[in-house]
């Protein structure tokens, strides 16, 4: 089901190898997407609701006359909320705010002399639009991931989108509405796509059926490649968390670890898309046997068993024999995953040496389901190798940080000479004159 990378000889007489390019991931080429999608932004762009209604019914198959969910809607669908699931959103929530609040940072004030200090403030994005997605399954947890960080850090304006479903009458799926209302967002639209993030980026003017959209000034969220693409071409315009692609999972495991657990924490990854990955890096072939032995067990015994299949027998995942766990470290900190499990001896100190990942997750009671919906973290996180240098959804983005700078005449005498000497280097005379014209008698 499951092929296998053998990767034992490489790096044996190399100074380096291409750790990266060795485990493939699943194609996933915004570039040719923007062919597709470039149009539907400028048709947003210049005829606004109209076209988002266009688009809505060509591309989801369902006609939405009121784009924005009526209030009513949110809280009848909070109402008919099963009281377990409520239990539990209420329980991620508490879990999920209390991180956010420890990553609140301070301004720091930094004095270098008698009347000059600069401020590092941090404040918070004014308006966002959260996007949520609503395709093979209804991602009621990422309305959390979202929300409660931008709500943590202080923002005072949220939008949130999410396609609509025919099932529900062209609405939302009631239960990311319902969670919608539990968290106190009443701005709802029911639009999914391109045309969702183009509605964010430009916002829609007023009609005679069609209330105002006010354009926000960042979109987060997850989506699908006419998402991610729409996020590309709109960087600028808006700003963006991340182009998120298709979900994957990497665990590094030795000989001490449960072939059930790895097996279902593989499958949990593939359940969400068939381009999803799942990767197994070990240097054990006696757990790669067991491995693939249990996922033949349990992909039968799942719901989704093609969806599952389909992305365990992609090129994009697989299971790869290391030497060591020292090449494995070397292996998965190259692939960059969007999340890492560690199932070895002494699990928490290979964790610690890992550098790229977007989240990991330590020893063998910690699968990544738990990071989705319970753990306290953020599920919204870096894919596609972006982990090298991206950073998962947080409060911090959603603030900017902002130097404030305050000088008296005194504390600008003691470095006016300095500016003054700087701007003759640069040629820009004039900068140096701002300076000397507070110094005239």
């Amino acid at each position: 089901m499951i092929r296998r990378i053998d990767l034992r000889e490489a790096g044996r007489d190399a100074a380096s190898v291409d750790y990266r390019s060795a485990v493939p991931r699943a194609e996933f080429d915004a570039e040719a997407a923007t062919h597709v999608v470039q149009p539907i932004l400028d048709e947003v762009r210049a005829r606004g609701a109209d076209a988002v209604r266009d688009y809505t019914d060509k591309l989801d198959g369902v006609w939405v006359d009121d784009l924005r969910v009526p209030a009513d809607a949110l809280s009848a669908a909070l109402a008919d909320l099963d009281p377990a699931v409520r239990a539990a959103l209420d329980e991620s929530v508490r879990r999920l705010r209390a991180t956010c609040a420890a990553e609140l940072e301070a301004d720091v004030v930094t004095d270098l002399a008698t009347g000059a200090r600069v401020t590092h403030r941090k404040v918070p994005v004014q308006r966002v639009g959260l996007y949520v997605p609503g395709g093979l399954a209804p991602l009621v947890s990422s309305v959390l991931m979202n929300v409660v960080p931008a709500q943590t850090a202080g923002v005072s304006s949220i939008a949130l989108a999410s396609p609509p479903q025919e099932e529900f009458g062209g609405s939302v799926h009631p239960t990311i509405l319902a969670a919608c209302a539990l968290l106190g967002v009443e701005e709802v639209y029911a639009v999914g796509g391109a045309q969702a993030i183009a509605m964010f980026a430009y916002g829609l003017p007023a009609t005679a059926d069609t209330e105002r959209v006010e354009r926000v000034d960042l979109v987060t969220g997850p989506g699908n490649i006419y998402v991610a693409t729409a996020k590309r071409l709109l960087r600028g315009q808006v700003g963006i968390d991340s182009e998120a692609g298709p979900t994957e999972i990497a665990i590094l495991a030795d000989d001490t670890a449960d072939p059930a657990y790895v097996a279902a924490d593989l499958i949990s990854q593939a359940e969400h898309d068939p381009l999803a990955a799942s990767v197994l890096v070990t240097d054990s072939p006696a757990l790669a046997d067991d491995v693939e032995a249990e996922l033949d067990k349990q992909v039968a015994a799942t719901k989704h068993v093609e969806r599952i299949h389909t992305s365990l027998t992609g090129t994009q995942s697989g299971i790869v024999l290391v030497r060591d766990l020292e090449q494995g470290l070397a292996v998965v900190d190259a692939y960059a995953a969007e999340h890492l499990e560690i199932h070895t001896r002494d699990a928490a100190s290979y964790a610690a040496r890992v550098r790229n990942a977007g989240a990991i997750f330590v020893g063998p009671h910690t699968p990544v389901s738990l990071g989705d919906y319970c753990a306290g973290s953020n599920h919204v996180l870096p894919t596609a190798g972006c982990a090298c240098h991206s950073s998962g959804l947080s409060v911090r983005a959603f603030t900017k940080s902002v130097h404030v700078v305050e000088y008296s005449r005194e504390g600008l005498a003691e470095v006016a000479d300095h500016v003054v000497t700087l701007a003759e280097a640069e040629d820009l005379p004039g900068h140096g004159a701002a300076v000397r014209v507070r110094f005239q008698d």
